[in-house]
């Protein structure tokens, strides 16, 4: 009897539920006697003994859901060490329900700080292997996560629909992408859209370059023009800035978020009429997209692969177009950004994107 533990940790996004339907489906294929622990809201279900058992019923019908059965939650891996309000050390009792329930792997989906912590208690002797889970991309190791695409095609929807309206009133658009560090989502987005100037944390940019993009087009006769700006763009100006120095001068930012306060900018200093929508949490939800289905079962069924090969302290990837185990000490603690001289960014760049640099 295989005892395996579940667990989905940090913001949710389309195709966890795929990815975990995924792994119970290898290993009952397998004819393995398995039974499945799934721990409820994440990380927080582990330290405090929150579980229930899953039966294969409750993997059925759930390849399209979008979402988490077992819920999440984000568990900061800068305080896992520090006890919580009652005293308790949450990585002893990590490791004491994970032996109370004898299992033999704990599996766990999670983006960049859960794995930080999967790569902690991989190191303190459990059985793991994680996931890739965020529609950022930004996970180092694999070329793709799964929610990502799903993400993606939601944003450039919002952005295609912004189009008609933009194009009906020769106004500015701004349409605020998320991604707080990473501009991967902003930057496919907005190409698959057909924005005009994307502007994403990796590339700071020049508001007056930005400003004189849009002149640009209406002197070619263009009333409109689109931008795809990720919530974490930064100016140039801000970029030379200490990180203490930058997060007390956002702290005292009159404007809800980056893109108001480009759209001001744009306003004040080019007189355009500027609009900002911001899709924000639809990014997240709905359905996955038949390629995160696709993907996060390839996923799923590698890591099931993996348990009955009794092979941890992985998190199963993507490189190359195939499926990888990549140690998760590669994995933890490190970012996957956009280079500002990725050939993507300079396709971008040959097709007339401005990136306000």
């Amino acid at each position: 009897m295989k005892r395996i533990g579940l667990l989905t940790s940090g913001g949710d996004c389309q195709a966890l539920n795929a990815a975990m339907r995924g792994v119970v489906k290898c290993l009952s294929a397998s004819g393995a006697k398995v039974e499945i622990y799934g721990f409820i809201d994440g990380y927080k279900g582990l330290i405090y003994g929150d579980f229930r058992m899953l039966t294969g019923k409750d993997f059925s019908g759930i390849l399209t859901v979008g979402g988490t059965i077992l819920g999440t939650s984000r568990t900061p891996f800068k305080t896992i060490h520090l006890p919580d309000e009652n005293g308790l050390n949450k990585v002893e009792a990590m490791k004491q329900n994970y032996h109370k329930l004898r299992l033999d792997c704990l599996v766990i989906l999670g983006g960049n700080g859960t794995h930080k912590t999967a790569n902690l208690l991989s190191k303190e002797g459990l059985n793991i292997i994680t996931l890739p889970k965020t529609i950022d991309n930004d996970l180092w190791g694999t070329d793709m996560t799964f929610g990502f695409q799903s993400a993606v095609d939601i944003a450039t929807n919002a952005i295609d629909c912004i189009h008609t309206t933009a194009a009906s009133h020769g106004r500015i658009f701004i349409v605020e992408v998320m991604g707080h560090k990473v501009g991967y989502l902003a930057l496919n987005a907005g190409m698959a859209s057909g924005a005009d100037i994307i502007l994403i944390p990796e590339i700071p940019y020049d508001i007056n370059k930005v400003i004189k993009a849009i002149e640009k087009r209406h002197v070619r006769g263009n009333a409109f023009t689109i931008l795809a700006v990720a919530e974490g763009a930064i100016s140039k100006e801000d970029a030379a800035l200490s990180k203490k120095e930058y997060k007390k001068l956002k702290k005292a930012s009159p404007y809800p978020s980056i893109s108001y306060e480009i759209a001001d900018q744009i306003k004040k200093k080019g007189g355009f009429d500027v609009r900002v929508t911001v899709p924000g949490h639809t990014q997240r939800g709905g359905s996955p997209c038949p390629y995160d289905r696709v993907f996060a079962s390839r996923l799923g069924s590698e890591a099931g692969r993996l348990i009955l090969g009794k092979k941890f302290g992985f998190m199963v990837g993507y490189k190359n177009r195939e499926i990888v185990k990549v140690p998760l000490e590669n994995v933890a603690g490190k970012i996957k950004m956009v280079s500002p001289k990725a050939s993507i960014v300079k396709e971008a760049k040959m097709l007339g994107i401005c990136f306000g640099d």
